[in-house]
């Protein structure tokens, strides 16, 4: 079971991007513990709650009213403890992850941007301020080791890599302005390992079967880590295993 013992007691937790593979394990994980009092399940099309803890409710990362919205909605009874972003976008049927130069395309490219960078950015905007104030709170979001400047050693997949690379920078930069009025505070930005999604799907023949994880084994990593931060860390980008990724 699940355990956010470093949270205050029946947290009021987030979960964007809920219909995923790993948002919906997330869900699960999440719902299973005694410290949680709510999860609120925001995806784009309000699915089924498979527990009675799990509130669903619909959210468009390409549309601020929508996350405005959700966040007035998530907030209405109580301040936020732990807001997850486990949306993104690797691929989908029009685009595929660039491997040389001449397949860049500028109109993909935005499109990635938007859904991995502006999106989890607008989130935070309309989240952040509904934190809780006293004691820890946590704000994540799901990058990937590939956004890592320093890490870069294959090149390609240019539109994912630099997507993730800003929202990291995103991130950092909104660590330092909430420190000011919530120094309880944590954001961080959190690479899940390599887990058997469809976003992964195309790619994971590669990997080797003890780190490839299912979505399950992740959320519960993800979690691990999450409960382990403090305010010290606010800004931080690690990964599955806890350990910090360099920018």
């Amino acid at each position: 079971m699940t355990q956010l013992s470093t949270f205050s007691p029946a947290a009021n937790v987030v979960v964007i991007g809920a219909s995923g593979g790993i948002g919906s394990a997330l869900c699960r994980a999440l719902a299973g513990s005694e410290s949680v009092g709510s999860v609120h399940a925001l995806s784009r099309s309000k699915a089924a709650a498979p527990d009675t803890v799990i509130q669903p409710f619909t959210i468009d990362l390409l549309d601020e009213a929508s996350i405005e919205a959700a966040a007035e909605h998530v907030s209405k009874d109580a301040s936020l403890d732990l807001v997850i972003v486990a949306s993104g976008v690797l691929h989908d049927d029009k685009f595929q992850p660039e491997k040389l130069l001449r397949d860049l395309d500028a109109d993909s490219m935005l499109d990635i941007f938007r859904s991995n960078t502006i999106g989890p950015a607008l989130v935070a905007k309309h989240f952040l301020p509904r934190m809780r104030r006293q004691g820890k709170s946590v704000f994540a979001a799901l990058s990937a080791r590939v956004g890592s400047i320093d890490d870069n050693r294959l090149g390609g997949w240019v539109s994912y890599r630099a997507s993730k690379a800003a929202l990291n920078m995103t991130l950092k930069t909104f660590a330092i302005e909430h420190a000011r009025r919530w120094p309880d505070g944590v954001i961080a930005a959190l690479h899940p390992g390599t887990v058997d999604t469809e976003l992964s799907k195309p790619f994971s023949s590669r990997v080797v079967p003890e780190k490839l994880f299912t979505p399950d084994v992740s959320a519960a990593h993800l979690l691990h880590v999450i409960d382990g931060l403090g305010a010290a860390d606010s800004g931080g980008f690690f990964a599955w295993d806890g350990s910090p990724i360099p920018y």
